[in-house]
């Protein structure tokens, strides 16, 4: 027994304490829906091995199941899920192994480059896209869009909808703030629709196309310079 009824976070800690689930939801921060069989392939592991894998996060809430005939797709649980993991790779503190090869080691360099966290932009571009938005005025510190940011993400395509609600999400390998919330959602969403972004494989590493590099810096947006290192504990939250 305990002194106060506490929420009991120790049941959902074990359904990530397993290096195959956590690679799972790794997998599953693209917001894309994934079979069975292709998260098994993805953790190195049997189909049957991957079912019970996923049986667990499911019952703990950590993803959602759709059915669609004899497929079985699965998504993670939502944006607030996706922040719990990201913000778990922040004080993780290591990484998942991986093979010792050449293209093992482009793929981590193509995810800290720039990958989805969920459904918004993150990694050195994701970052240095929410830096750029407010040196430009056009999000405020508190992660509001200003008048000239409703202009011109409007005209991006980001719906009416989304342009209200922003906010910081802490980058799990630039430990810097990148754009989250539904604003995130509608900036990374325009940016791929319009083939300004543009995915690598089956991966979340995404990357700025030539389309893309020209339209931002139509924009007064560079992404090119680097960001501060790790160690800058960068910018507090806003507090409204």
């Amino acid at each position: 027994m305990f002194p106060e009824a506490v929420p009991d976070v120790s049941a959902v800690a074990s359904a990530l304490a397993d290096p195959s689930r956590a690679a799972m939801c790794a997998a599953l921060m693209d917001g894309r829906a994934w079979t069975v069989g292709e998260l098994g392939r993805y953790a190195g592991l049997a189909r049957s091995t991957a079912s019970e894998h996923v049986d667990a996060l499911t019952a703990h809430g950590l993803v959602r199941e759709l059915r669609q005939g004899r497929h079985r797709y699965i998504r993670l649980a939502g944006e607030d899920i996706a922040r719990v993991i990201e913000s778990l790779g922040v004080v993780a503190g290591s990484s998942l192994p991986t093979p010792r090869s050449l293209s093992a080691s482009r793929a981590n360099a193509n995810l800290r480059a720039g990958r989805t966290c969920y459904r918004h932009l993150a990694g050195r571009l994701g970052v240095r896209l929410a830096e750029q938005l407010e040196d430009r005025g056009l999000i405020d510190p508190c992660w509001r869009v200003t008048g000239r940011g409703r202009r011109l993400l409007a005209r991006w395509g980001v719906p009416a909808e989304m342009l209200d609600t922003g906010g910081p999400c802490m980058d799990a390998t630039e430990r810097r703030f990148h754009l989250a919330g539904p604003l995130g959602t509608g900036v990374c969403t325009a940016l791929l629709d319009r083939g300004w972004l543009s995915r690598t494989g089956r991966t979340r590493a995404v990357r700025l196309t030539p389309a893309g590099r020209a339209a931002l810096d139509d924009a007064g947006i560079r992404l090119d310079r680097p960001t501060a290192a790790p160690e800058d504990p960068g910018r507090p939250p806003a507090r409204t």
